[in-house]
């Protein structure tokens, strides 16, 4: 018989689950921005899911909804109607967001309606949100608080009525821009915001902003600034400083306007100026990762 090693541990029948990180998680999605969105920025909507063929075979008449955040920050929810529901701000996760969420939801749909989902925080290998769902662009809805989670008297429990009263007092409003995709008002209390989750490569649309800060053109408007931005998931997210006052709506032109002045510096192939490089600099200096 051979001898254990001296100072060996013996084997415990498990097997240790690497975590892997992806810069991109949501790379390959029709909404990647839009997922980004949801993920970081904004702090109450949902949005339909549908299973590919694949799946939906498996899986046959289950609604699927995606929240920003659930109950208690729980990952799944298996209710008792069937309807399954899925978070994407949640506090336990791995280094991709996209294996995550994937097994949070199979998670779900494998739980019988009404009873607790277990999700691992390391899920390991698996399918991810590109292998599961239809990939078609995400159909967004904004609320104003956390009601839509109330379903079959789930109000009822003291939890779950805490954790909406808790997460409804940390709202902010926020409204969804048309001007451009994955971009959103909000309002704080002392001033408001537009961030916009812009659709390309870091490097290039740092070179965009850049070449549009040595033109003196990044804001929004009179009395508006570009107070940063975040970088998250492999892109980029401007943030700009705005009056508290007006609302969501009256920023849709100047967002539009900006856009168009944003593609047009994108399209541009020429090497950065001696001012460029040095816009592109200071832009570096007030970034933020997020992700």
């Amino acid at each position: 018989m051979a001898k254990r090693r001296k100072g060996a541990r013996p084997a415990t029948g498990r097997q240790k689950v690497r975590d892997i990180f992806v810069p991109r998680p949501f790379e390959g999605l029709a909404s990647e921005c839009e997922w980004i969105a949801l993920r970081e920025l904004v702090p109450a909507a949902s949005a339909p899911l549908r299973l590919n063929a694949e799946y939906a075979q498996r899986y046959p008449d289950r609604p699927i909804t995606l929240a920003t955040v659930l109950p208690m920050a729980l990952p799944a929810i298996s209710r008792t109607d069937g309807h399954v529901l899925v978070g994407l701000q949640r506090h336990a996760r791995s280094g991709d967001a996209s294996r995550d969420l994937a097994a949070a939801l199979l998670a779900a749909l494998e739980t019988p309606p009404g009873e607790t989902v277990p999700v691992p925080a390391l899920p390991g290998e698996g399918p991810r949100l590109q292998d599961v769902l239809d990939n078609v662009p995400l159909e967004i809805t904004v609320h104003d608080g956390f009601e839509f989670w109330l379903t079959d008297g789930s109000g009822d429990d003291p939890q779950v009525r805490a954790s909406l009263e808790q997460a409804n007092a940390a709202i902010y409003p926020t409204a969804r821009l048309s001007a451009a995709p994955a971009a959103y008002w909000c309002r704080v209390p002392d001033r408001a915001h537009v961030r916009w989750v812009l659709p390309t490569d870091e490097d290039l649309a740092m070179d965009a902003l850049a070449r549009l800060g040595a033109a003196g053109a990044l804001t929004l408007g009179e009395g508006t600034r570009l107070a940063g931005m975040f970088r998250a998931y492999g892109r980029i997210v401007p943030v700009w400083d705005l009056p508290r006052e007006p609302e969501a709506a009256a920023w849709e032109a100047p967002l539009a306007e900006f856009a168009k002045r944003y593609a047009e510096a994108e399209a541009s192939h020429e090497p950065l100026t001696a001012a460029e490089r040095r816009s592109r600099q200071g832009l570096v200096s007030r970034q933020r990762t997020l992700r």
